[in-house]
């Protein structure tokens, strides 16, 4: 048994870079096999991949977090929780807001309740606060977003979805499909039928939806917004690592 969980174990490692779909799909059932029968393997994994090699958290960081919260191993949980403190991105922002309300909201699944809570966070980052009435964006604030802030909410939905929703998806999928916006909604899911979806019903709060569905992000208001959002100077730091 032993041999056959370090056989699975190394799988896990030879994979752990990959991005598709398919590989993630691997990940997925390679961490539930070793969790079964070594929690304390996939935690020192997750600590030589974040702490001592200071690898960027990627999909497969994400996976094993999030199975080793759900098991019952109170000691590992507490090294968890010791060494990882709520979640396993770095909260970084130049404007000293506090992204691990959005961290729980994205780990638990709450994808609608973390859409909203990124709405406010963008509206703040843009210098609006609860004394206006505006709790929107103009294409105009989008260049005034920080680029660590922008880089730490994506990297959230990114990163907890295992790839399926975030800004830095829906621009790739834009990008692929020649800047043509009705591609893009038709993709990710905002129309039907050439029909923009109605919120909050007709919208997906699953992993389940097209990729790139989430965050709506002033969905309905045009393209001058998101267009600049995808524009900004952020991404040109992370092509290499979102291609």
């Amino acid at each position: 048994m032993a041999n056959k969980v370090d056989s699975d174990l190394d799988n896990l490692k030879k994979i752990a870079q990959l991005q598709d779909s398919i590989s993630i799909k691997k990940q997925q059932n390679l961490v539930k096999k070793v969790i079964l029968k070594d929690k304390e393997a996939l935690l020192e994994l997750l600590i030589t991949r974040l702490i001592i090699e200071k690898n960027q958290p990627s999909y497969i960081d994400a996976i094993i977090f999030e199975e080793i919260c759900t098991s019952n191993e109170l000691e590992i949980c507490r090294k968890l929780e010791k060494l990882f403190k709520g979640g396993i991105v770095d909260l970084k922002s130049s404007c000293g807001i506090d992204y691990e309300p959005l961290q729980k909201l994205l780990i638990s699944k709450q994808f609608q309740k973390a859409d909203q809570l990124t709405q406010r966070q963008l509206c703040n980052l843009a210098g609006l606060n609860s004394d206006d009435k505006r709790n929107w964006l103009y294409f105009t604030d989008i260049s005034i977003l920080p680029c660590e802030d922008l880089n730490t909410i994506d990297t959230l939905w990114r990163i907890y979805s295992l790839g399926q929703f975030g800004f830095s998806i829906q621009r790739k999928i834009w990008l692929s499909n020649n800047r043509n916006w009705d591609l893009l909604w038709d993709k990710i899911g905002w129309t039907v039928k050439n029909s923009a979806c109605r919120y909050p019903d007709e919208f997906i709060w699953d992993t389940v939806a097209p990729q790139g569905h989430l965050p709506l992000f002033n969905q309905l208001r045009g393209v001058q917004v998101l267009s600049a959002l995808f524009e900004h100077s952020v991404w040109n730091q992370r092509d290499i690592e979102i291609k």
